[in-house]
């Protein structure tokens, strides 16, 4: 999954691309380097960030789906970013096929029955039902599995047939709590659920290692690697070249 941000914040400077033609240049070089599908979004959920009005998030991505499609063609999975039912709305109506959501519905639960009235999948993300503590590498796991259980149940319930899993790297716990939740990746094949991975880049690396985002793509492979080799079967990307390489390895060696 090629990352596609319609903002001026989010943390990895070079992935951001106003305006649609920017939008458009930036998609094909991802599709160029590998990218098998697009996820595009207009609201940065980096920690820290300040989110835009609903307005301002749409504006950012207002006929982007409709220029992707027509450049690209109708068999290219385009995905939204978003947690707010109404962006995930216009975004279905404009060409979208999924809807990725950082909070798995917990920010805005009406998300879930747009989702199911237009029969697109759901990317259910974990986001800690509680405002607290940041999860740590002690409770990290079994707070995961256990909250993202519950909220699929619930995603079957309201209609949500076709669900992919995020395990919610970096929403809500503390890097050692991230790095922890790698190491146990391997409990999600438990779910029938096609498992997502999203570390490109994030702070679980760059905190852990002192380092910026411009200089964390060998780790960010490393842990593609890893995640592949418990389970992962999508990966979420800034770089889609190194990351093909990855899973073309994986496939020979895990094989």
């Amino acid at each position: 999954m090629g990352i596609l941000n319609a903002t001026p914040d989010s943390y990895y400077a070079p992935s951001r691309a106003q305006g649609l033609d920017r939008l458009e240049a930036q998609a094909e070089q991802l599709l160029a380097e590998g990218a098998d599908w697009l996820d595009l979004g207009g609201c940065s959920t980096r920690p820290g960030a300040e989110w835009p009005s609903l307005d301002d998030e749409w504006n950012r991505i207002d006929g982007a789906f409709e220029r992707l499609r027509a450049r690209f063609g109708p068999d290219l999975p385009l995905s939204v970013d978003t947690f707010r039912s109404e962006v995930a709305r216009r975004a279905l109506d404009q060409g979208a096929d999924l809807v990725n959501d950082i909070s798995g519905g917990i920010l805005d639960p009406a998300i879930w029955s747009v989702a199911a009235e237009a029969r697109a999948p759901y990317i259910l993300t974990h986001y800690p039902a509680s405002s607290g503590e940041l999860l740590g590498p002690e409770n990290a796991s079994l707070v995961t599995v256990r909250e993202l259980s519950a909220r699929l149940i619930a995603a079957r319930e309201a209609g949500l047939n076709d669900v992919i899993l995020d395990p919610g790297i970096g929403f809500g716990k503390t890097p050692e709590g991230n790095l922890r939740l790698l190491r146990d990746l391997a409990l999600f094949r438990e779910f029938p659920h096609p498992l997502l991975v999203g570390v490109s880049r994030k702070s679980l690396i760059t905190r852990s290692l002192g380092i910026t985002a411009d200089d964390a793509l060998p780790a960010t492979s490393a842990l593609h690697a890893w995640a592949l080799e418990r389970g992962a079967q999508i990966l979420r990307v800034h770089d889609p070249r190194e990351a093909r390489q990855v899973i073309q390895l994986a496939n020979q060696l895990f094989a």
